[in-house]
């Protein structure tokens, strides 16, 4: 298992972290998503190793701004 945080711009509200919660678990292995508005923060966990540009992809995808910490 693999974890990253991503720091997240341009999230206001619970139908934000949804949809960026529905793009990213589109990535194969990933397992957990913890995203929040409020902290702009994403954590993602895998199977094995996360391919960070896959998920920096998924956020431009779902309308947002996403840079791994």
């Amino acid at each position: 298992m693999s974890t990253n945080t991503y720091t997240v711009t341009g999230m206001s509200c619970g139908h934000c972290e949804g949809a960026v919660r529905e793009e990213v678990s589109q990535i194969p292995g990933v397992t957990d998503i913890d995203v929040s508005a409020q902290s702009g923060r994403l954590v993602v966990t895998a199977e094995g190793a996360i391919d960070d540009a896959a998920v920096i992809a998924a956020v431009d995808e779902a309308g947002y701004r996403a840079v791994r910490d």
